[in-house]
């Protein structure tokens, strides 16, 4: 739904057609999240379909401008005021593939981590330097201030999304060292006393055999 309701944000400053809302929408968001034209006119039929918006003629080009209409900033000021819902949260890819892995065999779960990690950490600084450089841009008044306050809060979002992602595999590196502790505990526990006690003693020496029915004779 963000696409959608990005869109509608955009053409509430006013008409806009479609590569002319791709352009806008990439650059508000520092192309994370990269749109296709096909996509912005699928979304604009689907918002024009349920009313939300209205061809508004052509520009001088010949480009179909679309505006917002009432029902679509009304649909819009909802969205802002709504809280994110989570009840469904979306699904991730990382999270997805530890889950398979733990129940994998021949899979060594804690080199996935590792790599993982030194991904993470990677994103983590590229992110710090492209914010670096966001805020020296704003601070010397040479960037378009709306595009660029608005790509900095993105990129502090990411920033945040890696820290925790970092944080999270350090958890679950801890957790599987734990379970596989108490793993070998529980099966040290299980082990019959005999079987321990016979593990424990020292091997026979040639001393200690028996004597046979020949060496009484003898």
């Amino acid at each position: 739904m963000s696409i959608r309701h990005g869109l509608l944000a955009l053409l509430e400053r006013g008409p806009r057609y479609g590569s002319q809302l791709r352009t806008e929408f990439e650059s508000r968001t520092g192309s994370t999240w990269p749109l296709n034209v096909g996509q912005v006119y699928t979304t604009l039929a689907r918002l024009e379909r349920d009313g939300l918006v209205a061809p508004d003629g052509e520009d001088a080009a010949g480009h179909t401008l679309y505006a917002i209409t009432d029902t679509g900033r009304a649909e819009l000021r909802e969205w802002y005021e709504r809280p994110v819902d989570r009840a469904n949260p979306p699904r991730d890819e990382l999270a997805i593939k530890l889950a398979m892995a733990v129940g994998s065999t021949g899979v060594d779960i804690r080199a996935v981590i590792q790599s993982q990690r030194h991904a993470t950490i990677r994103a983590m600084q590229d992110y710090t330097r492209l914010k670096a450089t966001a805020l020296a841009a704003l601070e010397s008044g040479q960037a378009g201030e709306r595009d660029d306050v608005a790509w900095l809060l993105v990129l502090e979002q990411l920033i945040f999304q890696t820290e925790a992602e970092a944080r999270w595999l350090d958890h679950c590196e801890a957790r599987l060292v734990r379970l596989s502790l108490t793993a070998d505990r529980r099966a040290a526990a299980s082990e019959p006393p005999q079987a321990a006690a016979d593990a424990d003693a020292p091997a026979p020496t040639t001393t200690d055999r028996p004597r046979t029915a020949r060496t009484r004779r003898a």
